[in-house]
């Protein structure tokens, strides 16, 4: 079964609000099997633009990725990120060579 990852690009408009989100999304992320690859950092652009973080979530499989989405505890933290963020979401099954 080919790992999944959650690609997330994000502008946050209140740091401090969203620690909130961070926090309250932990819960969902533990109990699908969350491991982060990449969270913030610095962001070298090559071809057209980047929003401010870029977070990279590898999950167990596709399914598990869309079910933390789905679940309630993350829908908690989306509704806190949707106050203090804009971002694009995407799920990707990754490649198995």
């Amino acid at each position: 079964m080919a790992k999944a990852y959650w690609i997330a690009r994000v502008d946050v408009r209140d740091a401090e609000r969203y620690k909130d989100y961070v926090s309250t999304a932990k819960p969902a992320f533990e109990r699908y099997g969350a491991k982060f690859l990449v969270r913030g950092g610095d962001t070298h652009v090559l071809e057209g633009g980047a929003r401010a973080r870029n977070v990279i979530i590898e999950f167990p499989s596709v399914a598990d990725a869309k079910a933390c989405y789905e679940s309630p505890e993350y829908q908690a933290a989306v509704a806190i990120r949707q106050e203090v963020a804009d971002a694009d979401m995407i799920v990707v099954e990754g490649y198995e060579g």
